[in-house]
């Protein structure tokens, strides 16, 4: 009897329920096959002959069957239809998995992106010079490191330290 309890309780993990990605919505549709195409023109045909008729499954099972009678050659425009819908199809789903970046006439060009870059390179770069450049001076002139206030809060017993300018990473090309 313990056996079973045991086995119980092992079920109980197994049980665990697995939520399911969410789709894309800009993922485009998969094509409908020939049969389905068959459908959209059958669905039309028959309603128009039977309009009392509201059950989608009579009308599913009465297009199954006459897609079962139906020759090759008589299946064939469908299936071609089919196969451009198929083709088109290809070239949407590429165009979706490798998404190519077309320049617009409006943007600037990419030379004139790399000297935009470039230029704000430099003015982060300037900033942080000019920010560090009163700390690289003192120690140049032989001066302690040590500002104004560092020297006076000696007296207190604290010492402030200057935080080193960091450059600007927010801005990115």
């Amino acid at each position: 009897m313990k056996a079973k309890a045991g086995s119980r309780a092992g079920d109980s993990r197994l049980a665990v329920k697995k939520s399911k990605a969410e789709k894309d919505p800009n993922k485009p549709k998969r094509p409908p096959s020939a049969f389905f195409v068959f459908m959209d023109t059958f669905r039309k045909e028959y309603k128009e002959k039977h309009p009392d008729v509201k059950q989608v499954s009579v009308i599913g099972k009465a297009g199954g069957e006459k897609w079962k009678s139906l020759s090759d050659a008589e299946k064939a425009p469908y299936a071609a239809k089919a196969e451009k819908l198929k083709a088109e199809y290809a070239k949407k789903i590429d165009a979706y998995n490798n998404p190519q970046v077309i320049p617009s006439p409006t943007s600037p060009s990419s030379k004139h992106r790399r000297q935009n870059c470039l230029t704000q390179h430099m003015v982060v770069l300037n900033r942080v010079v000019s920010c560090s450049s009163p700390f690289q001076a003192g120690e140049a002139s032989g001066d302690s490191d040590k500002s104004k206030s560092e020297v006076n809060d000696e007296d207190d017993g604290s010492e402030v330290r200057p935080s080193t300018p960091t450059p600007d990473r927010s801005l990115r090309c």
